[in-house]
């Protein structure tokens, strides 16, 4: 066969829920009978296992400002020495602490149970549960660390006896109610609770644990959390077989968290007291010498205030600076003047108040000289130089121009004195000033060291206030919202438990026949088939008890009734065969196994039944398998292809109790099968036989195997393809696909045989006779 015929199609699967839901109701019985059983491990899981309780309580974590955590850093925050808050999440850590969780253990003596030894489990007794107290005492170091077990026995007179596997106590000894009982570890005081009551108590087991691998155990089991993020309000909770010290253990977890809190904030408020005390004392001693030092400076350099003095000089330098400018300006106009008059002639006038008249006499002369400038030139209008007056005026005015000069150099000299004595104040104050800062400076250091010494002084005074103040109003930094309160069974729910048992009762087969249907690649139902490929469907033929046995008139099993719905399925399939010519059948697989024979003999005789005249051919010549079903001789078709003198007269015979159903057996197993089924004789065979019967249903070999088949095709009206249910691997349906679609067989149809109607797969046969009623056990198994 061509490789193309052996290539996958791809088929549309339309998901059929309805064929998946049945699928897994067939195998109700399966569910349940997993439901049940997993149904009675929970029944006794709830039974015999211990419940475990959970309890919570709420608290408020307070502002370290406003009576939280306080440390020594703490006490001087507004320096910047660890300003922040408190983390919350720190809180939290040192409530799970190893030590609070210890401590807590220790106070509520968890460490010693009292257990009731019961048939199944043995309980703890606690508080009122429990008929007995037990009080350890004067316990040693090693108490805490030991594991201890004494088994409690009370005796009919009142008295009870003790017995440890470690021997710490005389198992022989009688002990009364009260009395202290010496032991390795400390004295054991066991009293009797509503003593006054006639009670007897049952036998009892007291368990000392050690006290870190019980605290460890709470640890474990507790959790802190806060509400929210960010929030400083935190949820405890814990679990605890026994319901009331789950509750304890909470509330005085809180309580010794504060305790230890309250205790830590008393004892750094001390240390702080102590402290700023002893600083103190050192501050008053140094700020009284920086007192001292302060004066021995002022007394010394004898000033009395130095910014006073200091502002003085600086003011009195500036003045003198200011009057030396405006000596030296002057001075520097005189000296222009007198330049000018030196230069200057008779016609020329003076200039006035230009400078500060020093002596008095410059400005008078310069006013006289000017006036005979003017005069003089009065004259010239109407004299000329050589007048007798204007001689007289030239000489006035030379004779007063060496007087004005005379006067002009006095000046000067005056000025420059002047100035000398202005520089000389003036550096005075400066020299002055430059030793100011030098002092100033060394009072500086002396007066910051007294004004450090005074704040520092002030703040301690301050601080020492609020350290008393909170020593004595010291608050616990948790405020309990909601006291410790129990929220009932948290390990085990019945309900949760109950619908867990039911879920996991139809998961288990549920998956399992998921599992088995998903690993399993055989072909198991008609859907199997139509999933995968285009050829008609004509029906399947569920499976038979006895499978040798061929079908009679008065059977009315699953397969007999099967085979009746597919032969008329055939007839219609056939019905354009003209009448007075057989209708040919040909069944083939592709593999042998698969029930092409036991089909083939069974259609035949379901045609014969209905009044058909048949004819059955075996033509299956390799392995020839109609023997395994009917009586018959061991000549047949090969014969007849292979010899000149039998006719098929000869070789066809009858089957008893049937009135036309005709059968040619296949015959001796020939050396060259390829070559007979290729003669003209097979042709003339056909062309023979289809004149005289009804219906000829011929049982053709393999296709996967051998080419027989293909080779006398083109004599059938109809193919059936029979795939065996749960025989045949889906994957080998490439075969007849390939050959549907090549139509290299003729009105080609598929079959599914030995289907399990009980588990849906198929159809539905109801009218077959009453099958034998089977015990429930082997319907579970068998379904």
């Amino acid at each position: 066969m061509e490789n193309s015929n052996m290539q996958s199609e791809d088929f549309g699967q339309d998901f059929d829920l309805k064929a998946e839901i049945n699928k897994y109701l067939v195998h109700w019985k399966w569910f349940v009978l997993s439901a049940f059983l997993v149904f009675s491990i929970a029944f006794i899981k709830l039974r015999y296992t211990k419940p475990v309780y959970g309890a919570s309580t709420k608290i408020l974590m307070k502002d370290t400002k406003k009576g939280g955590r306080l440390s020594e850093a703490a006490a001087f925050s507004d320096l910047g020495i660890n300003s922040g808050t408190r983390n919350v999440d720190d809180e939290i850590e040192i409530m799970k602490s190893r030590t609070i969780s210890e401590a807590v253990v220790e106070k509520l003596n968890f460490n010693i149970s009292i257990i009731a030894k019961g048939k199944v489990l043995d309980v703890e007794l606690f508080d009122k549960d429990s008929p007995v107290e037990i009080h350890f005492i004067n316990q040693t170091a090693d108490f805490y660390e030991k594991s201890m077990q004494f088994d409690f026995v009370e005796n009919a007179s009142g008295t009870f006896s003790l017995s440890s596997a470690d021997h710490l106590i005389d198992a022989k000894q009688h002990f009364r109610y009260g009395q202290r009982i010496k032991t390795q570890y400390g004295d054991l005081i066991i009293t009797k609770v509503n003593s006054g009551k006639q009670s007897t108590v049952g036998a009892l087991s007291i368990i000392v644990s050690p006290l870190k691998a019980v605290a460890s155990s709470y640890r474990g089991r507790l959790t802190i959390e806060p509400i929210t993020k960010g929030s400083n309000v935190i949820v405890l909770n814990i679990a605890d077989a026994v319901e009331k010290k789950a509750e304890l253990f909470l509330d005085c977890l809180v309580k010794t968290y504060n305790e230890k809190a309250v205790s830590d904030k008393e004892f750094i408020s001390k240390n702080t007291s102590v402290f700023v005390a002893n600083r103190l004392k050192l501050i008053s001693e140094e700020l009284v010498d920086v007192e001292k030092n302060v004066e021995q400076f002022k007394v010394s350099n004898k000033l009395t205030n130095l910014e006073s003095e200091s502002e003085l000089y600086v003011t009195g330098s500036t003045e003198f600076n200011r009057k030396a400018i405006d000596a030296q300006v002057q001075l520097n106009v005189l000296n222009s003047v007198v330049e000018y008059v030196k230069k200057s002639t008779n016609e020329n006038l003076l200039p006035a108040n230009l400078f500060s008249d020093v002596d008095g006499d410059a400005s008078t002369l310069i006013s006289s000289y000017n006036d005979l400038i003017l005069e003089r030139n009065r004259m010239l209008k109407s004299a000329t130089a050589s007048n007798p007056t204007v001689m007289k005026l030239d000489e006035q005015l030379a004779s007063l121009k060496s007087t004005l000069l005379s006067s002009l150099d006095k000046s000067q000299s005056i000025l420059k004195i002047q100035k000398r004595n202005i520089e000389q104040n003036e550096n005075l104050f400066n020299s002055k000033i430059q030793k100011m800062p030098s002092q100033e400076r060394q009072f500086r250091d002396i007066e910051r060291q007294q004004k450090v010494k005074e704040e520092l002084y002030l703040y301690l005074l301050q601080k020492r206030e609020e350290t008393a103040l909170a020593l004595s109003s010291t608050e616990p930094n948790a405020k309990v919202i909601d006291a410790a309160l129990s929220t009932g069974a948290v390990s085990i729910n019945p309900r949760v438990i109950y619908l867990g048992a039911l879920l996991l009762g139809l998961l288990i087969p549920a998956g399992i026949i998921f599992l088995i249907d998903f690993l399993d690649t055989k072909i198991k139902s008609r859907m199997d088939l139509e999933g995968r490929t285009k050829i008609p469907f004509i029906g399947d033929v569920p499976n038979s008890e006895d499978a040798s046995t061929i079908m009679q008139s008065e059977s009315r099993s699953s397969s007999a009734e099967a085979l009746r719905i597919i032969r008329t399925n055939l007839e219609f399939m056939v019905s354009r065969v003209p009448e007075g010519i057989a209708k040919t059948i040909f069944l083939t697989s592709t593999f042998p196994k698969e029930g092409k024979t036991f089909v083939s003999v069974n259609l035949a005789a379901t045609f014969a039944l209905s009044g058909k005249k048949v004819l059955l051919v075996g033509m299956d010549i390799r392995n020839p398998r109609l023997d395994d079903y009917l009586t018959l001789p061991d000549r047949g078709f090969t014969n007849y292809l292979s010899s000149k003198d039998l006719s098929l007269d000869d070789l066809i015979i009858k089957q008893k109790g049937y009135e036309d159903f005709h059968i040619l057996p296949a015959g001796v197993i020939p050396p060259n099968p390829a070559e007979l089924l290729m003669s003209k004789k097979v042709d003339s065979f056909f062309e023979t036989i289809k004149q005289q019967y009804d219906y000829i249903i011929v049982d053709t070999a393999p296709v996967s195997l051998v080419t027989d088949t293909l080779l006398i095709a083109k004599h059938a009206d109809t193919f059936i393809y029979v795939a065996r249910a749960n025989f045949l691997e889906k994957r080998m349906l490439d075969i007849p696909n390939g050959l549907y679609r090549d139509q290299k067989l003729p009105n080609m149809c598929m079959l599914l045989n030995d289907t399990d109607s009980t588990k849906g797969y198929g159809y539905g046969y109801g009218y077959g006779v009453k099958v034998e009623k089977k015990p429930w056990y082997k319907k579970i198994f068998n379904s």
